[in-house]
């Protein structure tokens, strides 16, 4: 993996010497409003049954999934990793239609909104229960038709996949990865964030990465220069309940060009 970091350094710092022009780098925050909800009697029985870890999360089941109580299933890994709804919502609004490829469906939470939007759908993950209980959350939401479900590995599928937008939200090493000041693409699983991206870049140009907060946000936006001529990149910090989530990054068609201000 290291040796793999190494060539993309070296590739990019020789672009660099050849004067080679870096794209444009925009930067906003977005603000998403979202409805706080009281535990009910129900909820709190619920809760009784959870693991310490998951319990930590439950207070923010309606924020994962609105309609949490109508049927939503989760495993444990799920209520640590699923992206909330309203940034999965924004995720679908930026796509602008076509085939997305879910790369790491998990339980489904961003491939519900893209079905939603009126997207066609490709949720892949190697983990079959997890493509199990996405499929029965987008049957809460009544989107199952408009997803095709693959248990498999992203890696091993991309040659023969076709899509207008990868979206790629690769797990972080879970609840943890907090702990690192600075989070580097190297963390992120199953393969660092460059190998990642080539694999999706294989595929489409027009790219979205889900990433933690506390992301390098220099290593990111390096990522758009191993395209020729390098590609556009837009870097949003997602805000919920007025605190940094996640950051997401759009590459190629899908970031915006007329931005050049950071907004608050």
């Amino acid at each position: 993996m290291n040796s793999v970091i190494t060539e993309v350094v070296a590739l990019l710092n020789r672009r660099c010497s050849a004067g080679k022009r870096k794209p444009k780098f925009f930067k906003r925050r977005v603000k998403l409003k979202t409805k706080r909800r009281s535990k009910n009697a129900v909820g709190v029985k619920a809760e009784q049954g959870l693991s310490p870890l998951v319990k930590k999360y439950w207070v923010q089941r309606y924020d994962l999934f609105s309609r949490y109580d109508e049927g939503i299933k989760m495993d444990e890994e799920g209520w640590f990793s699923v992206t909330p709804e309203q940034i999965a919502v924004r995720h679908a609004a930026r796509c602008g239609g076509g085939v997305v490829i879910d790369a790491f469906t998990g339980v489904g939470g961003n491939a519900i909104q893209f079905a939603t939007m009126c997207h066609h759908v490709i949720a892949i993950d190697i983990d079959p229960r997890k493509v199990a209980l996405a499929f029965e959350n987008a049957k809460v939401y009544g989107v199952e038709e408009h997803i095709d479900f693959i248990v498999g590995d992203f890696f091993q599928l991309a040659p023969s996949l076709k899509g207008n937008v990868v979206f790629l939200s690769p797990p972080w090493g879970g609840p943890a990865y907090i702990a690192n000041e600075t989070f580097t693409l190297d963390l992120l699983k199953p393969k660092n964030g460059y190998s990642l991206f080539q694999v999706a870049q294989s595929i489409t140009p027009n790219i979205i990465m889900y990433l933690p907060r506390n992301v390098d946000l220099q290593q990111v936006e390096e990522l758009s220069w191993l395209s020729s001529p390098p590609m556009k990149v837009e870097i949003e910090e997602n805000m919920l309940h007025g605190r940094l989530k996640s950051i997401t990054a759009y590459f190629g068609d899908i970031a915006f060009s007329d931005l050049s201000t950071y907004e608050l």
